[in-house]
């Protein structure tokens, strides 16, 4: 029954006349996008400045839709021994002990009817920079960088990569 409808709608959209395109504007952005403190402060800069990637954290980032972020375990690799005496690894250590888990706040997010796909677009050769913005040298992330329907449109157009809407949305097939 669904195919039928699909199918009755493609042949009355190719038989009636062609309107012209209209180009989609996504909302106006205030941008930087600042967000709730995080309930442990993280510094980017610090830890890039200390020789880690981004892939270190976010070990899906290649081979996952979602990038992920790193557990506390992960954290503690390093905490055991490393700034021990710092109040947020002081943090850490308790919540690791507690065998808590830190809910982080999303920094960058789109609809919940949209899905991106981090190991595809690393694929493509994007870099983290391009879509975060330059987040190995922040104290604090803010969103920097439009996520926007709009934006997401001109960087495939851009890459002359096809911008058909099930590339991105879920259209109930």
């Amino acid at each position: 029954m669904n195919s039928r409808l699909i199918a009755v709608g493609l042949l009355l959209a190719a038989l009636l006349p062609a309107q012209e395109a209209t180009e989609y504007v996504s909302p106006p952005e205030n941008l930087p996008r600042q967000v709730d403190p995080q309930p442990v402060a993280f510094s980017h800069k610090a830890h890039s400045g200390a020789g880690m990637n981004c892939q270190d954290c976010h070990v899906n980032v290649k081979r996952k839709a979602q990038a992920g972020l790193p557990g506390l375990g992960d954290c503690m690799i390093c905490h055991t021994t490393i700034a021990v005496d710092r109040p947020e690894v002081q943090k850490l250590t308790m919540l690791t002990q507690q065998r808590m888990k830190v809910q982080w706040t999303r920094v960058y997010e789109v609809p919940e009817f949209v899905f991106f796909n981090h190991k595809k677009h690393m694929a493509a050769g994007l870099q983290c920079v391009q879509c975060h913005g330059p987040v190995e040298t922040r104290e604090v992330l803010a969103q920097e960088i439009s996520v926007s329907m709009t934006a997401c449109m001109n960087c495939h157009a851009e890459r002359g990569v096809a911008n058909h809407c099930y590339f991105c949305h879920d259209l109930g097939q």
